[in-house]
């Protein structure tokens, strides 16, 4: 019995270290990655300049209350070749939104080439928001689209997503076809190259994945590739194995990633996230089909909708009484488009 007492006593010690070892890496990592304009991240640059986020201070955004349904902006940038306060360029624009009580989470893709009102700055792409005035600009940005406070975002670029990626160990995913590109920029290091079928995908194959769009489906189908494999991401992220290597992914992930989440939103945020049912995750293209408009502006094609109806749609969909969009096809012509949008 004595032997069993101590055995067992040892047991509760070491997880109550490995428990402590794992708060004060998840401590650090949010306490560093929290509004670090300022530091610096592989060749010296900031991830975001301080110059570009001073911009964007007079657009705050909502504080987070516990019971009120928690909206965070995930903005993928793609920061090659950027020089120091250089603008990053925006690859990818989604939203995570949890019900704090219901524990519902909803992921969506925002089409970058929607055209919007962007405060302040006039009429353009939605995608170019963050180089006008930083994430807060976004924030605001997609918020008055959608007509939803958006109170956090998260940004990171192409090498925070590899990291992240291989940190977990890769994720095993159905390539829905074979996909091919040959990118000249940086000596061919982001080339697309992907066989159809399962495959088991590195932080590399998985960029590669996520960015093809060189189809007839363009970005409507690259942006469902999106959540499918961030849902994937996120089902493993709650696994015993990657909870066991979470240290190792903080570290990982640290110098790629900024935030506007404090320290103690981001332990909040953690658990409520990890509560989350992953398997049930709601995830919609934004503007959906039947909202989409084409649109020509100053010879480029961008996309529009009508305002109030995406805000209903949205609503809606968070009531439960309208379907998710998966943006499986292109939309229609802009004439037939333009006819859709008259239905209520």
């Amino acid at each position: 019995m004595k032997i069993f007492k101590r055995t067992l006593l040892v047991i509760v010690l070491l997880l109550i270290a490995v428990a402590g070892y794992y708060s004060y890496s998840f401590y650090s990592f949010a306490k560093h990655i929290s509004n670090k304009s300022g530091n610096t991240q592989g060749g010296g640059n900031p991830l975001i300049s301080q110059s570009l986020k001073e911009k964007g201070d007079k657009y705050t955004p909502p504080k987070w209350e516990g019971k009120q349904r928690v909206n965070i902006l995930l903005l993928g940038g793609d920061s090659r070749g950027m020089k120091k306060n250089e603008i990053p360029r925006s690859d990818s624009i989604m939203l995570a939104s949890i019900d704090p009580v219901t524990k519902k989470a909803y992921l969506f893709s925002i089409l970058r080439d929607t055209y919007v009102k962007i405060p302040g700055e006039g009429e353009d792409r939605i995608n170019t928001a963050i180089a006008t005035g930083g994430p807060n600009l976004a924030m605001k940005t997609v918020s008055d689209l959608l007509g939803i406070p958006i109170q956090y975002y998260v940004y990171t670029d192409f090498k925070g997503f590899m990291a992240l990626i291989d940190a977990v160990g890769g994720i095993d995913l159905e390539v829905e076809k074979d996909m091919k590109y040959s990118d000249s920029e940086d000596d061919h290091i982001y080339d697309i190259n992907l066989k159809k079928g399962m495959q088991h995908l590195d932080g590399k194959t998985a960029l590669q994945y996520v960015r093809f769009r060189h189809d007839a489906l363009s970005d409507f189908s690259r942006t469902e590739r999106q959540r499918k494999f961030l849902t994937a991401v996120a089902q493993k992220m709650q696994t015993t194995s990657s909870i066991i290597k979470l240290p190792k992914i903080l570290n990982a992930m640290d110098p790629y990633i900024d935030t506007n989440l404090s320290v103690t939103d981001m332990l909040k945020l953690g658990t409520l996230g990890y509560e989350a049912k992953t398997d049930g995750i709601i995830s919609s293209q934004l503007p959906p089909s039947d909202l989409l408009i084409e649109k020509n502006v100053r010879g480029a094609a961008v996309i529009t909708a009508n305002k109030d109806k995406l805000q209903r749609y949205v609503k809606e969909l968070f009531n439960g009484t309208s379907e998710a969009d998966t943006g499986p096809t292109k939309p229609s012509p802009t004439p037939k488009s333009s006819a859709k949008t008259t239905k209520n």
